[in-house]
């Protein structure tokens, strides 16, 4: 059950906020993670989809269904919220088959597929409790089980671990993962922690100022970013301009490297974009890119050292990580650097 957007644009009655003619994919049994700074448009996004926002201008398509006018309760749509919006008067089964009452399932079957739904999600015990009496985790698992329980066309997660602790989203994250490859469900994810996206997606796109700038794998979206923008929100990285001083040279203005170029004409202007595991402490004095300076501020993470490089000239400092002690100098292989054109 494909779903595709096909040059959606919205607008908010008195607001330059909203969507710009975002054509989005998500193919069958595929996780895609929507990223993006506050008032992207990600929620407006999600919104779109469910059908709790209409008056969209293009196409919104599921399963070969244009459903850009159906009514949100005849979309067949999963949903789970950041806030869980779960029923506090209802026992933990009783939310769970709650969708399955409204389609008019016999009561037989809705306890039967709750239980169901909430063995898989490791709730199976705790069937006949009150959700209050769930911890925050436990509780965003009753919401999955719901939406999962009237086997939706499209899965839909608005920021689903953001309201619970660290120490219990990776392993919360890991199990919504797996639970939703089990049940091969076509999903987007709204998602705020960049981690998330690129630990869970299959595939991540970036929106900004209601447009959409790139889409791609996580490895892709991370060690290519189509832009500054994209560069900017994706990862920690250091980012400067420069120019193209030659075949595979640029010029940084206190420094002259080694970087593929490409087709890019000498005197271009570009940004050059270095990621903090790609830079060597301490390299050998004839070592390629090598740059002289000093180690600034410091700052220990158990499995590695995240610290400031300062260069004499640089406009800011780079951000470099490793396990061993920063030195004076510092490297960086050519194939690391990324030359952003915007």
């Amino acid at each position: 059950m494909s779903l595709l957007l096909d040059k959606v644009s919205y607008n908010y009655p008195g607001s330059t906020h909203g969507l710009h003619e975002v054509s989005l994919d998500v193919r069958t049994g595929e996780l895609v993670a929507v990223i993006g700074p506050s008032g992207s448009g990600k929620s407006t996004l999600l919104k779109l989809v469910a059908g709790l926002e209409t008056g969209h201008t293009g196409r919104i398509v599921l399963g070969g269904e244009d459903m850009s006018r159906t009514p949100v309760h005849q979309r067949h749509i999963g949903m789970v919220f950041q806030s869980y919006a779960l029923f506090p008067h209802l026992s933990v089964r009783d939310n769970v088959a709650y969708g399955l009452q409204l389609r008019k399932v016999g009561t037989a079957e809705r306890r039967r597929r709750a239980q169901e739904l909430l063995d898989i999600v490791g709730l199976g015990a705790y069937a006949q409790r009150a959700v209050a009496q769930l911890s925050g985790g436990q509780q965003q698992r009753v919401a999955l089980a719901r939406a999962l329980a009237i086997d939706p066309r499209a899965l839909l997660l608005d920021e689903p671990l953001s309201a619970l602790d660290a120490s219990v989203r990776g392993h919360l994250r890991d199990q919504i993962r797996s639970i939703q490859q089990r049940f091969d469900a076509t999903t987007l994810l709204v998602t705020h922690d960049q981690e998330e996206a690129l630990v869970m997606a299959d595939r991540v796109a970036m929106l900004k100022d209601g447009r959409l700038l790139q889409i791609a794998t996580p490895r892709e979206i991370y060690e290519h970013p189509a832009s500054r923008a994209v560069a900017e929100f994706v990862g920690l990285s250091t980012i400067l301009p420069a120019r193209v001083s030659g075949t595979d040279r640029i010029d940084l203005g206190f420094a002259e490297l080694a970087a593929p170029t490409g087709t890019r004409a000498t005197g271009a202007s570009v940004h050059v974009l270095v990621r903090p595991e790609h830079i060597a402490p301490d390299p050998a004095p004839d070592a390629v890119n090598r740059l002289a300076g000093r180690t600034g501020a410091q700052r220990y993470l158990g499995a590695l050292t995240r610290y400031d490089f300062e260069v004499a000239g640089a406009p800011k400092p780079f951000l470099a990580e490793s396990a061993l002690p920063a030195g004076e100098a510092i490297a960086i292989a050519p194939e690391h650097l990324r030359l952003l054109d915007h």
